[in-house]
């Protein structure tokens, strides 16, 4: 059976980066339900491919606000056809290429913004040729004070699986109109196994979007390449 690992950024680390960024086109806003009163954006996922320059409402995604369901919905299926098949659209799901300023000293993998995964483009590439499946890196429009930057891309991971229910708190249902269930992540984690994709290997889950999941396929190739600076965790399954 495949394993499978939480991939992070390490507490201690040699690598200084930070990020003052965004998202080119913004976000879906977040959702103000009339169902269970809650107002929430629980996205973490990013979708750099999207291009929303033929989109006439493009603008309607610049300005975070919380949004009625109905307009929730409409701006949602409106960039629907914008981001890969099946892509799970929570409210505050980022939109475009990355773009700002960028700072410091970079890793190989570069988890620190769990919403904002970047790869050098050379670790890119070494890890696709180690048959690692389901890469896809943009590339970002961030700028650099120092003229000899990294050259990074961010990676494009989308939510895929979930956490095993023994493993989540006692909760009422999710709203059955807007969906929102919240619970903190649990301290001891397990995975779903039936909920795992098997055509990628690394994905978010649709439960907890900050949480990067890597195949064991992945996690050796980091390994075999030393691909340091990334805090790798073995989950169990259920």
């Amino acid at each position: 059976m495949t394993k499978f690992y939480w991939l992070r950024f390490p507490e201690q680390s040699r690598y200084t980066g930070n990020l003052n960024a965004r998202h080119k086109w913004g976000a879906l806003p977040g959702l103000r339900c009339s169902e269970c009163g809650a107002t929430w954006a629980g996205s973490a996922t990013a979708y750099p491919s999207a291009d929303l320059s033929s989109l006439p409402e493009r603008e309607e995604y610049e300005k975070p606000r919380p949004a009625p369901f109905d307009e929730f919905v409409r701006l949602r299926e409106r960039v629907r056809p914008l981001v890969p098949p099946g892509a799970q659209l929570l409210p505050g799901a980022e939109l475009g290429p990355l773009m700002g300023t960028a700072t410091g000293t970079f890793s190989p993998l570069f988890f620190y913004f769990a919403e904002m995964p970047l790869v050098l483009r050379d670790a890119l590439a070494r890890l696709q040729a180690e048959g690692v499946r389901g890469l896809r890196g943009f590339p970002t429009q961030l700028r650099f004070r120092q003229k000899n930057h990294p050259e990074l891309l961010e990676l494009e991971i989308l939510p895929q699986g979930r956490l095993h229910p023994d493993c989540t708190p006692e909760r009422p249902p999710p709203c059955p109109t807007c969906g929102h269930d919240y619970f903190t992540r649990p301290a001891d984690p397990i995975l779903d196994a039936a909920s795992l994709p098997t055509h990628t290997d690394l994905f978010r889950l649709t439960d907890f979007e900050t949480m990067l999941i890597g195949t064991e396929r992945l996690v050796d190739a980091v390994r075999r390449l030393a691909l340091e600076d990334v805090d790798i965790r073995a989950l169990p399954l259920r």
